[in-house]
């Protein structure tokens, strides 16, 4: 049925469905009728058989005078008196020869037997037979009445017509009803698909129209615009990322043009070109570390971050990571130290939690103040990996943005930075399943962690 629209699938079984209740109904009604029928037919047999028996028992008369009366009618019903296999009686036209064989005689003189006859003498016409044993002048005989089921089969075949005619004429109207009906009931759905055909990107806040019917489509409706707020959101959230990183992008590559125009439009020494190179192998690098962290997040967010997971002693991690930043602290003369327990171990990726350690201990030299500790504790069975500084700490307003892309306090953009250091640690604590947080500590400083399984 691919490409059959709903609306002629629902009414094709519609009409399916209530072609078999029809045919259903009819067969229950028509059965029900042929035994009605065939009981009252039954009964009129008893009743016959007991009058014309007790006319028998008492010597009244002959069946064949009887004949015409309300007993018997000529072409409808008739009657038989038999003996043994000796026809003693009988109404015209049956003649002297037994309507019944010898096996259901000897079973009538035994008690009640019916019959169903296809033909009789002078009856062309299939009938239904009652014979009974009575007794008259002291002698056994088996009575026979019969009458004709031509007026049952013709009502029968009356009402099976009327079901041919009528069924398909309550089919079709039915269908039609059915076909109305979808109509009416995939109206929204159709309003629906109109607007959405409409919805674009170039159409933010569009959304679909929504049913009062507190239905099934109701909540499709609710569900597809909830829908619509996600993808808007990511789109607006994908362009967000886009134009940011076009302007974090914008600014290394302006200086790096800069620095190299100049070198060639002036008469420079060697050591004021070594020191034309060695900023623009800076600007360089700093481009490289922005790709690379744009790239990570955006295969984070495809669900293609490759983790080499292994299980890690967190004090050698922080040893690690603090000896990639003596120098610097060193340089700045700033205290660096890291703390432990020596049992504690985690299940991460090494590399992966090194880079997002490393840019918290860079965030914290290059905006922080004082000494910086890098510490590992074991909280609800996750190994939190902290790092402290005792500067000024997050501004307030800031820390529910800090993990942001692109986010950084004022007083950051005069240092340089692209605003993706915490994002980066967010995406890698989240990859392994954690999380990632910062808040200020109360005698000053921030306090930056990532929690991840232990």
């Amino acid at each position: 049925m691919s490409g059959v629209p709903i609306r002629l699938r629902v009414t094709a079984a519609c009409a399916v469905v209530m072609a078999l209740v029809l045919a259903a109904s009819g067969l229950f009604l028509y059965s029900r009728l042929s035994s009605h029928l065939a009981t009252q037919l039954q009964q009129e047999l008893q009743v016959r058989a007991q009058d014309l028996g007790a006319l028998v028992a008492g010597g009244h008369g002959s069946l064949a005078a009887d004949a015409g009366s309300r007993l018997v009618e000529p072409g409808e019903s008739y009657a038989q008196l038999v003996s043994g296999r000796r026809v003693v009686d009988a109404t015209p036209p049956l003649g002297g020869k037994p309507v019944l064989r010898a096996a259901q005689l000897q079973a009538a003189a035994r008690g009640p037997l019916y019959a169903t006859l296809a033909s009789v003498p002078g009856l062309n016409e299939s009938s239904r037979v009652l014979a009974t044993p009575v007794q008259r002048d002291g002698r056994k005989l088996v009575l026979i009445v019969g009458d004709t089921r031509q007026n049952d089969l013709e009502t029968l075949a009356s009402f099976r017509n009327e079901l041919l005619i009528a069924g398909p004429i309550a089919l079709l109207l039915a269908s039609l009803a059915g076909y109305f009906l979808a109509g009416i009931a995939l109206r929204p759905v159709e309003a629906m698909r109109s607007r959405a055909a409409a919805i674009s990107a170039a159409t933010p806040g569009e959304r679909l129209p929504l049913p009062a019917t507190h239905d099934e489509l109701e909540r499709l409706g609710v569900t597809l615009n909830e829908m619509l707020d996600r993808l808007e959101d990511a789109l607006r959230r994908e362009r967000d990322f886009v134009a940011d990183a076009g302007h974090e992008l914008r600014t290394p590559l302006a200086l790096l043009r800069t620095e190299l125009e100049l070198a060639l439009r002036h008469d420079l020494s060697a050591e004021e070109l070594r020191g034309a190179v060695r900023v623009s192998v800076e600007d360089v690098d700093r481009l490289a570390r922005l790709a690379d962290d744009l790239l990570l997040i955006a295969r984070s967010e495809r669900g293609e971050l490759p983790l080499r997971v292994e299980a890690v002693q967190a004090d050698e991690l922080l040893a690690s990571v603090a000896r990639k930043f003596q120098w610097r602290a060193d340089a700045e003369e700033r205290p660096l130290a890291h703390e432990a327990p020596a049992d504690l171990r985690l299940r991460a990726d090494r590399l992966r939690v090194e880079q997002a350690l490393g840019n918290l201990v860079d965030n914290a030299l290059r905006h922080g103040g004082g000494a910086v500790l890098l510490r590992a504790e074991a909280v609800n069975g996750r190994v939190e990996l902290h790092v402290e500084d005792g500067g000024g700490g997050f501004p307030p307003a800031f820390l529910r943005h800090a993990f942001e892309r692109f986010s950084r306090p004022d007083r950051a953009r005069e240092r340089g930075g692209a605003g993706l250091g915490l994002s980066i640690v967010r995406t890698i604590a989240e990859a392994h399943g954690g999380s990632a947080d910062a808040a200020n500590l109360s005698g000053g400083g921030a306090d930056v962690w990532l929690a991840v399984p232990r």
